[in-house]
């Protein structure tokens, strides 16, 4: 197995970062979105100091991780929701928990105390990996949206940073 390192995103990754989130939705139970956005829409979205890519043995982009604000208010400063998704020829081999334990160590340093997320209750995988790096399961909004003409929940995990009091 090739070796699996993780940088900062850049903007000449956008094409392999865009077509890996199209396929993760694409997958049916990642988002309700169902199309990537554009570069400049996702840039604008996302705080850029905690955008990660994980890269193989030939620096091809397989997975990244980024947040993005909850809130504009002062008050939820420490806040942020993240999204991580991962080429599908490329899971199984730990590249998310590479990835997700990446971003935690970024967020910490720059004080954020919560990293939050929802995810479908389907997304069995993603569940998992949140549970075993640390995040609880808070709560489940029940029916909040429709995708693909039904009804879907979402579990809403939080991991609270230990280190920033």
């Amino acid at each position: 197995m090739a070796e699996i390192t993780v940088r900062p995103m850049a903007s000449d990754d956008a094409d392999r970062v865009l077509a890996i989130y199209q396929a993760g939705l694409d997958g049916g139970d990642a988002s309700f979105e169902t199309t990537a956005p554009t570069w400049t829409a996702f840039d604008e979205a996302r705080l850029p100091d905690h955008r990660f890519v994980a890269v193989d043995g030939d620096e091809s982009v397989i997975g990244w991780i980024a947040v993005s604000p909850t809130s504009a208010r002062a008050v939820y400063a420490g806040v942020v929701e993240h999204s991580i998704y991962v080429d599908p020829a490329a899971q199984g081999r730990g590249v998310a928990r590479l990835l997700l334990d990446t971003l935690i160590a970024s967020t910490e340093a720059a004080g954020i105390w919560t990293i939050q997320s929802g995810v479908f209750p389907e997304n069995t995988a993603s569940l998992a990996l949140h549970q075993r790096a640390g995040f609880r399961v808070i709560g489940t909004r029940e029916r909040v949206g429709r995708h693909h003409g039904r009804w879907r929940d979402v579990i809403l995990l939080e991991r609270r940073s230990p280190v920033i009091t």
